[in-house]
C-alpha cells in the first residue's frame, strides 16, 4: 500500500450515516428537523436566561453555558453533513478536518466537565442552602466556567495535533459523520496502538471521573431530600435533579459507548448512530428537558413574551 503524508493540501471523504442508510432522504430530513429544534430551543433558553434578571443565578448561568455548548456542538457537525448529502460532495480538507475535530473534542470535553459542575451546584443548593451564595458566589461560578473551557481546549488541542500528525494511507474515506479520532486512526499508516491506549485512558478519565462526581453528588442529594420536612421542597428538588440526571444519562451514555467501549466492539454503522445521538439528538432535547419541567424557566418565558407583546397591543 502506498503511503501518503497528511500535508496541508490533502483531504478526506466523509462517508457518514446519511450516505449509508436505507432511507437517506428521510434520515436527512429527520436530522435537519432535529438541528432546527436544537438551534431554536437552545437559542430561546439562552435568550430567556439572558433577559430575565430572576434567572441571573449560578444554576442558570451553568445551564446557559450548557445550551451555548450544545448550540455550537451541533452546528459544528450537522450543517456540513446535511449540505454534503444534498450537494453530493463529502470532501473535507485536511485543515477543515483538524478544525472540526478540535471543536468537537473541545465542546464535548467542556460538556463532560460542565455537567459535573452542575451536579456540584445542585449538591450545594440542596445540602448546604444557607451557604449556597458563599460556595457559588459569582467569582466561583466564573472560575468554574473558565476552568471548563480551558481544560477542554487544552485536551482538544493536544489530541487534535497528535492525531493529525500521523501519515494516512491511499484511501481517504472516513466512514463517519465527521472527523473524530477513532475512525480517523483506522486510516493511519503507522502503529497507533499506544496512542489508542492513551486516548482510551484519557477518555475514561474525562468521562468516568465526572460521572463519579455526579453520582456522589446525587447520593448525598437523595439522602438530604429524603429527610426534608416539606413535601413541596422535596418535590421541587427531585424535579430539578431528575432533569439533570436525564441529560447526564443521554450525554454520557452515547459518549461512553463511543470512547470507552473497546474498539473490537465497534462498527462504522454503530459509531455513526452514536455520533448522531450525542451531537444532534441530545443537544435538541437538553433544553426541552430542562425548560418544560422547570416552572422558573417557563415563567420567565411568559414574562418576556408579555413584555414584548404588550407594546404591540397598545399601539392598536
Amino acid at each position: 500500500m502506498e503511503f501518503r503524508n497528511s500535508t496541508l493540501g490533502s483531504g478526506f471523504i466523509l462517508v457518514g450515516i446519511l450516505d449509508d442508510s436505507g432511507s437517506p432522504e428521510l434520515l436527512c430530513a429527520t436530522v435537519t428537523a432535529l438541528y432546527m429544534l436544537a438551534i431554536t430551543s437552545n437559542g430561546v433558553l439562552l435568550l430567556v436566561i439572558t433577559m430575565d434578571a430572576r434567572l441571573h443565578v449560578p444554576m442558570y448561568l451553568l445551564l446557559g453555558q450548557l445550551s451555548f455548548i450544545d448550540l455550537l456542538l451541533t452546528s459544528v457537525i450537522t450543517p456540513k453533513a446535511v449540505m454534503d448529502f444534498l450537494l453530493k460532495d463529502n470532501t473535507i480538507s485536511f485543515e477543515g478536518c483538524a478544525f472540526q475535530m478540535f471543536l468537537e473534542l473541545a465542546l464535548g470535553s467542556a460538556e463532560d466537565l460542565l455537567l459535573a459542575f452542575m451536579a456540584y451546584d445542585r449538591y450545594v443548593a440542596i445540602c448546604h442552602p444557607l451557604n449556597y451564595m458563599i460556595f457559588m458566589r459569582p467569582s466561583v461560578c466564573w472560575f468554574i466556567v473558565g476552568t471548563t473551557w480551558f481544560l477542554a481546549s487544552v485536551i482538544a488541542l493536544v489530541f487534535t495535533i497528535y492525531t493529525m500528525h500521523y501519515p494516512f494511507c491511499q484511501s481517504r474515506q472516513i466512514k463517519h459523520l465527521f472527523c473524530e479520532i477513532p475512525p480517523l486512526l483506522k486510516l493511519a499508516c503507522a502503529d497507533t496502538s499506544t496512542y489508542e491506549l492513551v486516548v482510551y485512558l484519557t477518555s475514561v478519565s474525562v468521562l468516568i471521573l465526572p460521572v463519579a462526581v455526579i453520582m456522589a453528588s446525587y447520593v448525598r442529594i437523595l439522602l438530604t431530600v429524603f429527610y426534608m420536612p416539606s413535601n413541596e421542597g422535596r418535590k421541587k428538588a427531585l424535579v430539578t435533579c431528575s432533569s439533570h440526571l436525564i441529560v447526564v444519562g443521554m450525554w454520557y451514555g452515547g459518549s461512553s459507548l463511543m470512547y470507552v467501549l473497546p474498539s473490537q466492539f465497534h462498527s462504522p454503522k454503530q459509531d455513526n448512530i452514536l455520533s448522531i445521538f450525542y451531537t444532534v439528538v441530545t443537544p435538541a432535547l437538553n433544553p426541552l428537558i430542562y425548560s418544560l419541567r422547570n416552572k422558573e424557566v417557563t415563567g420567565a418565558l411568559r414574562r418576556i413574551l408579555r413584555r414584548q407583546l404588550l407594546p404591540i397591543q397598545t399601539t392598536f
